[in-house]
């Protein structure tokens, strides 16, 4: 059932999910899917911990930079793959089992790494907004890009340059497609793991 409503919810966003469409997906009563979910609210809730069971924890290899890169970009991966999580994401947190799981297997890492306390703390916030943030910055580009691919191209070319010079150039950038450039989201994850290695506590 869960994972029902999180194919409905990928192809038709969180507001075109409800009660009524999933049980015509599952083919049964609408309200036999109330004695699973009491309120609209649980099956989000249900489906939002069944998101983060999808996210890689970070492993225990010998280079913690690499585990914790490869956790960041799953989690990101996770969250762009299904859009409508990342909007539940700036409601009021309910904890979730497989929520939790990430956050402490993150935090271990970090603390296995030899951070302190303190600078564990914050490292995980860091790397958490910053994979937040992304998310939830490129989702309406991305949505831009496949429901009028020519908008960008045309808002560069009205674009008054001679006013706005460097805007236009940085505008410029986000238009080209330029093979072989490191990712937004990884160049400022590298960012945030070469500052975090700098105030790591010695091995």
């Amino acid at each position: 059932m869960l994972r029902a409503a999180i194919e409905l919810a990928d192809e038709t966003g969180i507001d075109g999910l409800s009660m009524r469409k999933l049980a015509q997906k599952l083919g049964v009563e609408a309200m036999s899917l109330y004695h699973y979910f009491a309120r609209k609210d649980d099956l989000l809730h249900g489906m939002l911990d069944t998101v983060f069971s999808e996210m890689e924890l970070p492993g225990s290899g010998p280079e913690w930079r690499s585990d914790m890169r490869r956790c960041a970009i799953s989690a990101k991966d996770v969250l762009l793959r299904h859009a409508w999580a990342a909007q539940l994401l700036g409601s009021p947190p309910t904890p979730s089992p497989a929520r939790l799981i990430w956050m402490n297997a993150v935090l271990g890492r970090l603390r296995d790494a030899g951070f302190s306390p303190n600078m564990t703390h914050h490292a995980y916030h860091a790397l958490d907004s910053h994979i937040e943030g992304f998310v939830l910055w490129v989702l309406p580009y991305l949505q831009v890009e496949r429901e009028q691919p020519e908008l960008a191209q045309q808002f560069l070319e009205n674009f008054p340059h001679a006013d706005l010079p460097h805007l236009a150039e940085h505008i410029k950038e986000h238009v080209e497609d330029r093979p072989g450039d490191t990712s937004e989201f990884e160049f400022g994850l590298e960012l945030i793991l070469d500052g975090l290695e700098r105030l790591r506590a010695p091995a």
